[in-house]
């Protein structure tokens, strides 16, 4: 035999016996799509397959508008009665339902698995632990070298620097406004800006030193 006719002999045999196990109507594009991958069928060579059996008889051909669709010979199929259908409806919704339990629990399975990928392993936790341990050790030894300093600030001169600092933040305050007033009364008749003023005059402002009064 030619090769060529082997070739499609073969090509017709794999999409016949897929039309006959799926058992529903397929396009020439949708059996093209989902046996090109497997069987690395081309398109062109799909639709001849496809047109040579239906003319054959081993497959069914409906047009509708543009479009031909194919699908197995109903004639090869024993009759199944109302009984058998409801049997199967039966099964069908039994196995729906164990597919929608497995499917559940593996999603419970996946989130428990990325929890434990995401956990740290016993050598790690040993790990981390002992460099805890380490760092506690420090924050003690800190603690009491802390405690037993002598230099100790007592809450009297703790208070007392505080009010001082009060006292020199209202003084800061009241030497900048009478500043601030000065300048601007000079200002009024100065014939310059405020700027040439204060680098004439040698002034540095607390901006210039970037700082600012401290808040009470």
């Amino acid at each position: 035999p030619r090769p060529g006719l082997t070739e499609a002999t073969a090509r017709a045999s794999v999409i016949l016996a897929y039309l006959n196990e799926k058992n529903r109507p397929y396009s020439a594009q949708d059996v093209f799509c989902n046996l090109q991958k497997q069987h690395g069928l081309g398109k062109t060579a799909v639709v001849k397959a496809m047109e040579l059996l239906a003319l054959e008889g081993k497959i069914k051909e409906k047009t509708y508008g543009k479009q031909k669709i194919y699908f197995a010979d109903q004639a090869q199929f024993k009759d199944v009665n109302d009984a058998d259908l409801k049997a199967m409806d039966s099964q069908i919704s039994e196995l729906s339902a164990e597919v929608q339990s497995l499917t559940q629990s593996c999603r419970q399975l996946d989130a428990e698995l990325k929890e434990l990928n995401s956990s740290l392993t016993t050598e790690e936790m040993v790990s981390e632990i002992q460099e805890l341990k380490t760092e506690c050790s420090g924050y003690k030894a800190r603690l009491e070298k802390i405690k037993s300093a002598t230099n100790h600030v007592t809450p009297e001169e703790k208070e007392k620097v505080y009010k001082e600092r009060d006292v020199y933040v209202k003084e800061w305050r009241k030497r900048k406004r009478l500043a601030s007033d000065m300048i601007n009364a000079i200002l009024e008749g100065y014939p310059k800006s405020k700027k040439e003023f204060l680098d004439e005059a040698g002034v540095e402002t607390d901006e210039d030193c970037k700082v600012a009064v401290p808040s009470t």
